[in-house]
Formats: C-alpha cells, structure tokens, sequence
C-alpha cells in the first residue's frame, strides 16, 4: 500500500511542548513540515541526522533557505510508531513556531529504514570513492544519505538503492549554501536549486553532478562546496517505483485544457518545477484538498502561506493528473516542467475523485 511508505498529516498546533503528532500509520524517517496560515520556513528532518534535545539547537534545515543545520532551538524530539513529536526551544524564531502556534499545519512523511544505517566504506566494498552512511527503503526507492565531501570531481557516493535514482536533492549541513537538485527530467549536463525560483542551471564550471547520471550503486558529484568540498552533506535519493512513485516530466500548453500527465496511479503528493524560466515549486497533496481541483499551493522555496487561488488549478485523476489553467507556474505554452508525485492508489484501484 502507498500509504505505508508516504502518508501526508494535517494538524494544528498545540501552543504546548511537547507536541506528538500521530496518524502518520508508520514511523516516519524523512518529515517535511510547513505551516500553511501563516508566513514561516519549511522545516525538515530525517532520522539519519537524528533528533533534538528539549532546548538544544535543532536538526532542521528549510527548502526556502540555505542555512545550514540547527537555526535556533526547538525542533523534532521524536521519530514515533505513528508519527513524530515536536517540542519547543528557548529561544530562536525558526522553527520554534511548529509547536508555539495553535495553527494549521501539513507534515508530508516519508519511511527509509527505520532509522537503521549502513556504513559504506568505499574502499572494503568497492562501491563509491567516498564513504557514506545510507538508510535505504528498496521496495520503495527511497533513500537518506550522509557523506563528507574530498573536493574531487567525479567522486561517487553509494546511495543503498538497486535501481538508478531519477531524483538526488543535495545540501550542505555544515554551511550556508544553496540546496541542488538532480532530476532525469532535466538531463544530466542541468542542475536546479530547491530554495530558488531560478531556470535550470547548466552543469559547465558549477559541475554540481559531474554530468553523470547516477547508476544504481552511487550518485556522481563536482568538486563546488552545494555538494563536495570538505563539509557534511545530505542527500536524499529516489527512483519510480510502479503504482506508488514518478519522476518525470512534460510540456505545458498554456490552455485551461491543460497538459494530461499519466502517472498510472492516483496522487496523493505532487511537486512541480518549470525548468526553462523563473516560477516557483509547486507542492499539492490530496489532504489539504479532498476534491477536485486540487488548488491549496505551498512552496518549497518561499515562506508565504497557503495559497488558495484558483489560477493554477489541477485535476487528481485515477491514472495521473491533468492541469486545469494557464498558468506560467505550471502550464506556459511550451514551457519545460518537472515533477515528483506519489500515490494514493494505483491506477489498477484507483476511483475517480
């Protein structure tokens, strides 16, 4: 089931600490939390980076921002059976408001392994040139890597998955630097950054993923700081996994009749990005809008809150999604899109909203 893998929770907030948040239906090992009422960073936490302390400096790092890990205090205490737990901090305006605003919320929870890692020594196992630390869910391609940088171009580092990632979403702990993006959409010889608006970027001197396409033992990396000089980085890996995930992309045609994109299941969670000029992520999921058309946006690279126009409009269909508007952000006329979906159903189940 789709839902013991990815599973998207509301909830408000407590005005209390600690807060535990529950109904994700797994223990969750990759959280993504946004408030949707009002104007804050997007928080993200993973099990392989671990846990804060009531108090101590935190674990979050924000799509919407290139600080490195821990930006004031508060932050997630526990990864649970059912869900996570928040708790507040001392001081520090980011993310202490997750658990000091009784206010809405969305969590967006991926499971990798548990919490349970694999050290990779590169040169006992032969598998990469830098050695990392990987917690991989296989039967749903999803993985969380750590690794050190050595500053070499063409370095590799193994990802614990079977299959090629067609995703690697890549940044620095340890400094202030722009998130980095691989996505098979784009090509091998682009890159595009999580925490801007901005065109996909070419590789040439920035070289971020080497031009090399991951394999499915490593993913390949430059020698810039966003993914390889001597600092901690964190990457998280994904490859399509038949009825439960996509990564793909498609052409927009700037009509209200817009683009149909088959995925062959129904989604429950969709990031889009135009590659080809400056718009914003896109993020939608099935919580937030219960019926079509879907049209409760957040975005990976702003603060703002919930927008709850109607101009970018998208149908969540049994077998995919089509778009409803013509708007730049998702449906130029000849515009360049890429996304990552997850389902609520395979298509094979699925019902019409």
């Amino acid at each position: 089931q789709a839902d013991d893998h990815f599973n998207t929770v509301l909830y408000t907030g407590s005005a209390s600490s600690p807060n535990a948040i529950t109904g994700v239906g797994f223990q969750p090992d990759w959280v993504w939390i946004k408030k949707r009422s009002a104007t804050v960073s997007h928080a993200i936490f993973d099990s392989s980076r671990g846990v804060t302390a009531d108090g101590a400096t935190n674990k979050a790092i924000g799509s919407d921002r290139t600080d490195a890990e821990g930006n004031g205090n508060g932050g997630l205490s526990v990864f649970g059976s059912d869900g996570f737990t928040l708790v507040d901090g001392s001081s520090g305006s980011y993310p202490r408001s997750l658990v000091n605003d009784a206010t809405t919320y969305v969590s967006w929870n991926w499971k990798a392994n548990g919490g349970t890692t694999v050290t990779n020594d590169a040169s006992a196992t032969g598998i990469g040139s830098i050695d990392s630390v990987f917690q991989a869910n296989t039967t749903a391609g999803f993985s969380i890597v750590t690794y050190t940088g050595n500053s070499t171009a063409g370095a590799t580092v193994r990802h614990g998955l079977t299959v090629a990632p067609e995703m690697v979403i890549v940044k620095s702990r340890t400094s202030a630097h722009n998130w980095v993006v691989y996505h098979k959409g784009q090509g091998v010889d682009k890159y595009i950054e999580l925490n801007l608006s901005t065109a996909s970027q070419a590789q040439g001197s920035y070289n971020m993923f080497n031009s090399t396409a991951p394999t499915s033992s490593v993913f390949t990396i430059g020698s810039l700081v966003n993914t390889n000089t001597d600092k901690n980085y964190i990457a998280y890996c994904f490859h399509p996994v038949e009825g439960y995930s996509k990564f793909g992309s498609y052409t927009g045609n700037g009509s209200a009749d817009g683009t149909f994109v088959a995925l062959n299941f129904r989604p429950s969670w969709i990031i889009f990005k135009r590659t080809d000029s400056a718009n914003s992520w896109l993020m939608l999921d099935n919580q937030r809008d219960t019926d079509n058309p879907v049209h409760k946006f957040l975005h990976a690279n702003e603060t703002a809150a919930e927008d709850t126009s109607n101009d970018q409009d998208v149908d969540f269909t049994s077998n995919g999604f089509k778009i409803r508007n013509a708007n730049a952000r998702n449906n130029a006329s000849g515009g360049s899109y890429i996304y990552m979906a997850f389902a609520e159903s395979p298509f094979k189940y699925a019902n019409a909203r």
